[in-house]
């Protein structure tokens, strides 16, 4: 009898266990991206003829994720500056009817590499772009959003348990931009005196097989992917990062998600060395976290997302947007230009735009916030101060539409600024996306808080530091 207890107790021990150690499902997948085709490359306006060839392939990565519940979540990342929203919302769409999966299940990371093609409805007035051009641009976007379900569907029909567990290291090759003259930052370097925030945190999602085998590693890392600017197709410092930890780990795949660097640059820059070394050095940083005990999540999910309107600044006016279309040929008159015949043909100009925002929970504890855009780090560092240090967040995630400027940005760079670093990130660049204003609206910080606060709450989440 006294045997028969202890092999019930040894039984209901057993069963504790397994249901304690309930897994995650996960499945994998990847595939190639290159353009077979001569296309215009995105990123650099001085660029005046399509790509000539390629250092190497562009890829897509995906992770499916399956939480103890049957929640199913999608991770994708691309060698690409950025997901136009018609590619999102064709792919969300798709991924709807075939999968029954939401927008808020989605994540579709952009590396923000310059030397990767331009995609539909995106930075279309910064290049000379002609009828035979704008067609191969939409028939490549057209087969890009095959090729990303058709990946996510081979990484959902292959799910095997897994273990998912997080970390979090440092890269230092970040530089801001806006603080820091290029010429002078190997001296300041040396010096430490580089100037400005920065966020060289080094997110680690590491995903093992039910035999400790990785599967899957993503990664994130807040700095443009600006090195390069010739004609060659090429991942930039976050391929080469990729390339190098799927060297080491022949059987996972690696997944590079920017976080918010539209103020931070890899500096030095401009040579395919520095590139290389860059990626390798973000490599390292990522081998150093798996190589320590990661935090293991719980197989527990929740995915939110909210599309919040942000309000678009001053509109141009006619006579603005004829004197600026009459001045030249560079981007800024190819911006005037359609805009005024927009306004010429009755089209009212957009006063608005929908922002994709998203908050994921990994287990108990583990947030990530995606942001659409080009995201400067301001935001990473306040959502730090307010929900943890430990947060990930992630920027050009699902619509790269613009900047992002935090306010303390869009105030710098209003005329006349102090710094002749400033004007870029929160007055300009919005036409080179081809938005209908200069800058966006000063509101565009507290509905962008406003928005993750939110989905924090429907989470549970408190928070730490009131901003």
């Amino acid at each position: 009898m006294r045997g028969l207890c202890a092999f019930s107790i040894l039984i209901v021990l057993c069963t504790n266990s397994c249901a304690d150690e309930a897994v995650w499902k996960a499945g994998v997948a990847k595939a190639v991206i290159t353009p077979e085709q001569p296309l215009w490359m995105a990123g650099y306006g001085n660029r005046d003829h399509p790509a000539e060839g390629k250092v190497h392939d562009l890829w897509i990565r995906v992770l499916a994720l399956q939480d103890r519940h049957g929640h199913t979540c999608i991770i994708l990342s691309s060698d690409t500056l950025g997901i136009t929203q018609s590619i999102y919302n064709n792919t969300c769409r798709s991924l709807k009817e075939k999968f029954d999966l939401n927008p808020a299940q989605i994540m579709l990371h952009s590396s923000h590499t310059h030397c990767g093609p331009v995609l539909r409805g995106g930075l279309y007035d910064i290049y000379p772009l002609d009828e035979e051009q704008l067609q191969r641009i939409d028939e490549y976007s057209t087969w890009l959003e095959e090729r990303i379900v058709g990946t996510v569907t081979e990484a959902l029909s292959d799910l095997v348990a897994a273990r998912v567990s997080g970390g979090q290291g440092e890269a230092t090759f970040a530089v801001n931009r806006r603080n820091n003259l290029e010429g002078e930052v190997p001296e300041l370097r040396r010096a430490d005196a580089l100037k400005g925030p920065v966020d060289h945190s080094v997110p680690v999602l590491a995903v093992h097989t039910a035999d400790n085998k990785l599967m899957a590693v993503v990664f994130g890392y807040a700095c443009h992917n600006t090195n390069l600017s010739f004609y060659q197709w090429c991942g930039d410092y976050a391929g080469f990062a990729q390339y190098a930890l799927e060297d080491v780990h022949p059987d996972a795949v690696a997944m590079f998600f920017i976080g918010c660097g539209a103020d931070q640059n890899p500096l030095p820059r401009r040579t395919v060395e520095l590139a290389r070394g860059y990626g390798l050095r973000l490599a390292a940083a990522v081998e150093r976290v798996l190589a320590e005990p990661m935090t293991k999540f719980q197989p527990e999910l929740q995915t939110e997302l909210e599309m919040v309107t942000l309000n678009l600044g001053k509109e141009p006016t006619r006579d603005e947007l004829v004197a600026v279309a009459a001045a030249g040929t560079s981007y800024r008159n190819r911006w005037a230009a359609r805009l005024l015949k927009q306004v010429d043909d009755g089209k009212p100009l957009e006063r608005t735009y929908p922002y994709p925002l998203q908050v994921w929970k990994l287990g108990q504890k583990q947030l990530w916030i995606t942001m659409g855009g080009e995201v400067v780090v301001d935001y990473s560092l306040g959502f730090k101060k307010q929900f943890g240090d430990d947060v990930w967040v992630a920027g050009y995630c699902n619509d790269v539409m613009a900047y992002i400027p935090s306010l303390r940005v869009l105030d710098e760079d209003v005329p006349p600024r102090k710094s002749g670093r400033w004007g870029y990130e929160g007055n300009t660049s919005m036409m080179v996306y081809g938005r209908a204003a200069e800058r966006w609206a000063d509101d565009i910080e507290d509905l962008i808080a406003g928005g993750v606060t939110r989905m924090m709450q429907r989470l549970n989440v408190k928070t730490k530091v009131v901003p």
